[in-house]
């Protein structure tokens, strides 16, 4: 089938390893990873009704488990946040990605959005992580990444 892309803009908060903790549970619990919602629509979660099936495992490795070489197809994929890129990793963006990317080393959520070259460099079954910035503040954190199928 081949990897698919999906995405995540969270509340920022400087600990990144516990911000993206804290997505994986509010995902797991809303059920939106594969098999529960198999070929989800990311752009879903910023309307007013996400999709929210509940979980349909008992874990986390459980669900993951089930998918075998698939994967969640989702932030679940994602075990840990890092420097370099790695299977199961939301590697940050370095500072010269950044400003190759977006042209600033504090790129606002409208940049992220509209880039077409940032997931060109993640591989399957990896992932990255972006502070992003409103009135050059941070403000939020995306995660991204390729599922694994």
């Amino acid at each position: 089938m081949g990897g698919m892309p999906y995405y995540y803009f969270v509340k920022y908060e400087p600990d990144l390893q516990q911000a993206l903790h804290k997505l994986r549970d509010r995902e797991f619990k809303a059920g939106r990873y594969n098999p529960v919602i198999p070929f989800m629509d990311f752009s879903a979660l910023d309307g007013p009704n996400p999709p929210a099936p509940g979980a349909q495992h008992a874990s986390i490795d459980d669900a993951m488990e089930d998918t075998d070489a698939d994967g969640t197809r989702s932030i679940l994929d994602l075990e840990a946040v890092a420097d370099e890129p790695d299977f199961g990793v939301a590697a940050r963006v370095s500072e010269e990605e950044l400003q190759e990317l977006f042209g600033t080393t504090r790129p606002t959520r409208e940049m992220v959005q509209e880039s077409d070259e940032l997931f060109e460099d993640i591989e399957r079954g990896q992932g990255v992580c972006i502070i992003i910035y409103k009135n050059d503040q941070p403000d939020e954190i995306f995660f991204a990444g390729y599922s694994f199928d």
